[in-house]
């Protein structure tokens, strides 16, 4: 099932979809309330409201290994950093391009939106606490990460974390294909199979130190391919079995 957040009246509005037709419910996953809103010309919303976003680092070795930090050993633990509801954007949005970065990255990603509230998971009941899987831009101002103590300018600015543009509930993330292309062209093609830690592990992990609430989004690491932006360029995420996030640059 997928699960859509709309702008609705005056107020954003979850949803379910069926066909071009938006069954309103109360709140995320919750019941229909008898509305309807057609899907086509509606607006989307990012599909989360979270307290925190957790971005998973250097997760794919190619991806290592192309920004040089290749030491040899594989990461024994995830590297985690935060984004705040502030870096959310929505599908078909436009993000301008920062006039404080001089290389301006894309990272495309498998994201997650958790259902439930979440401490100390386990192997056996991590994903349960799943509401959805959707597409993630972990957009980066990679001349700044080398200077930042925690990545806060580089990547947690305002509308650098694009997401949508839906949720889908049904989806195995052990081995899903993530695809960025830039204006048409192919920059990075990848399989969540190749991730050093998978979805299950990253949320056990997470949940060892921190709750996780219903809302929050947890994005799992890209692919090697990451490379600079320029204004007027657009940019497409594509997750396998969930469908394709466009973010244009202003």
């Amino acid at each position: 099932m997928r699960l859509v957040r709309i702008e609705h009246g005056e107020a954003p509005q979850w949803g379910q979809v069926e066909g071009d037709t938006v069954y309103l419910t109360r709140g995320m996953g919750g019941e229909r309330t008898g509305e309807t809103a057609p899907l086509s010309g509606t607006r989307l919303l990012a599909p989360a409201e979270p307290t925190k976003i957790v971005c998973v680092g250097r997760n794919y070795l190619d991806h290592i290994r192309e920004l040089g930090n290749d030491t040899g050993d594989l990461p024994k633990e995830p590297g985690l950093f935060l984004k705040g509801p502030n870096a959310l954007a929505a599908d078909g949005e436009t993000v301008g391009y920062p006039e404080w970065t001089r290389n301006f990255h894309f990272e495309g990603e498998l994201a997650l939106v958790v259902g439930r509230r979440a401490r100390d998971l386990t192997p056996e009941n991590a994903l349960e606490h799943v509401a959805g899987y959707t597409c993630g831009l972990d957009l980066t101002a990679r001349d700044l990460q080398k200077t930042d103590l925690q990545w806060f300018r580089a990547k947690a600015a305002d509308r650098f974390c694009p997401l949508g543009p839906w949720l889908e509930t049904e989806l195995d993330p052990a081995d899903v294909r993530v695809v960025t292309r830039v204006n048409g062209e192919t920059r990075q093609d990848g399989r969540t199979a190749q991730m050093i830690f998978g979805v299950v592990q990253i949320l056990t992990y997470v949940t060892r130190f921190v709750t996780l609430e219903p809302g929050d989004v947890v994005l799992t690491g890209t692919p090697e391919g990451v490379g600079p932006l320029h204004r007027g360029d657009t940019v497409e995420v594509e997750v396998g079995g969930i469908g394709v996030l466009t973010t244009r640059i202003g």
